[in-house]
């Protein structure tokens, strides 16, 4: 599939071609010739991460008065030495280049400073990328008609905010209807201060990437768009702002979810479960397939893990397996940790059904936290706290984990 050293050998290939590609990018050259042969026999593959590492090494933000040079790049040619594998190669460029598409949708979202990119904004980008395509629709679930659904735990995390919250629901449909669609649930707090249990301010402006979940998800329709897979997926992101005021959410009240069961809020800063509760039992209606929620929940997830690799949960081995085969594919990797009863119990509450924050292991409590909303379905859980964003001089959004994603959705089609 990748070649006959097997994942170490694909990430070395991996890390040659993302390092090859930025040089490139350095240099005045407007036209590249790649000439890999021996590096892959999978030429599908191989032409995939040279056409998506172009396209994110292309990448620059613009807005806010940043206006980057043009690329000097203008051709980027994939040499095939056998014309036997001209159709694998051009099946390749096709799908990493919307997959780096993708990828720059979401880092786009996710590097617009807070004061632009709201709820309101998410919901509105939502409406334009649907716009005019026949095989996509988007629609809104604003703050009254999630009163009538009963979502007061997602509620509780906007309540302090001048912003209003959005359930943006968008419907990608490429297959029969009687195909079960993949939904994914992508977490957009789209500022997050920690509302009355009040973050640092040091490194707070980084709250502005606390919406990468919620981006992935819009990379991925980005993706399915050009892409056309036969498949169907819906995505729906729950778009907040997490902020202090005199109505805010305040550590020890309880709040009861749209599934009924209620929650003690004993730290107002671990809101990203809260809204993800109500979301995932939203997704009870489609009666999904799978369900993939993907979210920038724990800082613990870093201690664990570092910023290389994303934290996995399920409660399905099959469709954990799937994703890690996916992320090691693409090299937009994951590691799946456990959802033990004993993590469990830790988010009990003396005076709710649950507690939204357990004891140690915080990567893992709080997912077992969302598992109690996701009994009725095959559930995998994606940390992104580390992977979705780098500091330093390299700030900004990644667009991870949006090739991992489309790689178990590309493994669903219906052809297949």
């Amino acid at each position: 599939m990748i070649g006959t050293d097997g994942a170490s050998s694909s990430q070395k290939i991996i890390r040659a071609i993302e390092a090859g590609t930025a040089a490139v990018f350095k240099t005045p050259a407007v036209d590249v010739v790649w000439a890999t042969e021996g590096l892959a026999k999978d030429h599908d593959w191989q032409a995939s991460i040279i056409a998506r590492s172009t396209m994110t090494a292309a990448y620059a933000y613009t807005g806010t008065g940043k206006k980057p040079e043009p690329k000097k790049l203008k051709t980027v040619t994939y040499w095939c030495s056998a014309k036997t594998d001209l159709d694998a190669a051009q099946k390749g460029i096709n799908y990493g280049a919307a997959v780096g598409a993708g990828m720059n949708t979401a880092r786009q979202l996710g590097n617009l400073p807070a004061n632009i990119c709201t709820p309101n904004y998410l919901a509105e980008q939502a409406k334009e990328l649907a716009k005019g395509q026949a095989n996509l629709t988007t629609s809104i679930v604003n703050e009254a008609q999630m009163q009538e659904l009963k979502m007061g735990s997602l509620l509780s995390v906007s309540a302090g905010s001048v912003e209003p919250a959005n359930l943006i629901v968008m419907n990608y449909k490429g297959a029969d209807s009687s195909v079960k669609p993949v939904v994914l649930v992508g977490k957009a707090v789209t500022f997050d201060t920690g509302g009355i249990s009040l973050k640092p301010g040091r490194g707070m402006d980084e709250m502005k990437f606390d919406m990468c979940g919620g981006a992935s998800v819009f990379g991925v329709m980005n993706t399915l768009l050009e892409t056309k897979l036969p498949v169907n997926v819906i995505g729906i992101v729950p778009a907040v702002e997490n902020m202090p005021a005199g109505n805010a959410t305040k550590p020890g009240d309880v709040v009861t979810s749209m599934s009924g069961q209620t929650i003690e809020v004993l730290n107002t800063d671990a809101e990203g479960r809260l809204i993800l509760c109500d979301a995932l039992t939203y997704a009870e209606r489609f009666s999904p397939d799978t369900v993939i929620d993907i979210a920038t929940l724990t800082g613990a997830v870093i201690g664990a893990l570092g910023k290389f690799t994303s934290g996995l949960l399920a409660n399905d081995d099959e469709l954990a397996d799937q994703l890690l085969l996916g992320g090691t594919k693409s090299g937009d990797r994951a590691w799946r940790l456990p959802l033990w009863e004993e993590y469990d119990k830790q988010i009990k509450s003396n005076f709710a059904d649950m507690a939204n924050i357990g004891g140690e292991a915080g990567t893992i409590t709080a997912a077992c936290f969302l598992a109690r909303f996701t009994k009725s379905y095959k559930w995998a859980h994606l940390d992104i706290a580390g992977t979705a964003w780098l500091s330093g001089a390299q700030k900004g959004a990644t667009g991870r984990p949006v090739p991992m994603l489309m790689e178990y959705i590309r493994s669903k089609t219906v052809s297949e």
